[in-house]
This record gives structure tokens, sequence and C-alpha cells, in this order.
């Protein structure tokens, strides 16, 4: 059967939307540097992305959306996993920046509160925090 046929469960549909967030951002300045694809082919193994799903979302990842997630540290998660893309090619797009801004928003985070958290969550990959810390930080800006 073919992946396009698929119907996918919450869990699986949260994990693809994900994904195609980030390869979304990979995309954002339309090219996909070496450290993209490395950091890519990465996260869709811990995502259990299989090899004709990947190629799909590669090829037109607007067709799969991003499924809000109830649990704050799971979307802190994300936000790591993404800016972590974002800093795969050693620098950030103002496309990139702007493309993350979008989807901090549908994750579920705040509108009014989005643009400081994405440049925080930039800031922090940057300084290379790791994933316990970053959440930290995240929590500090985004006091909810």
């Amino acid at each position: 059967m073919s992946v396009l046929n698929y119907k996918f469960s919450g869990d699986e549909e949260r994990r693809i939307g994900h994904f195609s967030s980030i390869v979304k951002l990979a995309l954002a300045d339309n090219i996909i540097t070496e450290g993209e694809e490395k950091l890519l082919k990465k996260l869709a193994d811990k995502l259990i992305i299989s090899e004709e799903l990947y190629n799909s979302i590669i090829k037109n990842p607007e067709k799969y959306s991003v499924k809000g997630l109830h649990n704050y540290n799971d979307r802190i998660e994300h936000l790591y996993d993404l800016a972590k893309m974002i800093y795969a090619d050693g620098s950030v797009s103002k496309e990139e920046a702007s493309v993350l801004i979008k989807i901090c928003v549908g994750l579920g985070f705040p509108i009014n509160n989005a643009e400081k958290i994405a440049d925080e969550a930039i800031h922090l990959i940057l300084k290379d925090n790791n994933l316990e810390d970053f959440t930290e930080a995240i929590k500090q800006v985004n006091k909810q």
C-alpha cells in the first residue's frame, strides 16, 4: 500500500507533522544542505519515518500539517528539534527564523510571544544548550 493511501493514527500524525515542520525549515532557503540532510535522516529515524514517507515529505512538506501537542514539554522538545534544524547548516537565515515563528504558533505557543520564543530558541541552539537547559530557558521566556 502506498504511503499516500495510508490512514495514520494520532501519534503518527503528530510525528509526521513535526517532521514536515522540520523539513519546511530546511527548505526555507530552497536548499537542503549536507548538514541539514544528515540531521533530517537522524530525526526521521528518531520519529520512525519510513524511507517512502521521508521522500514524500521532502517532496511536498506542505501536504502534512502540524498537529498541536497538549503536553508543554513535548512542544518544547519539538521546538528544540526545529531550532537545531535551523542551525544544521551553520547559519540562520531570515526566512528560517520567520518560518520558526509561524511553527511556534502552530505548536501552540501564544501568538503574542512566538517571536520572542523563536528568537530565544535560536539563541539557545547557537550556544549549544542541551534539551534540559533549553527547556528551562524557554519556560522562563514563556511563563505560563
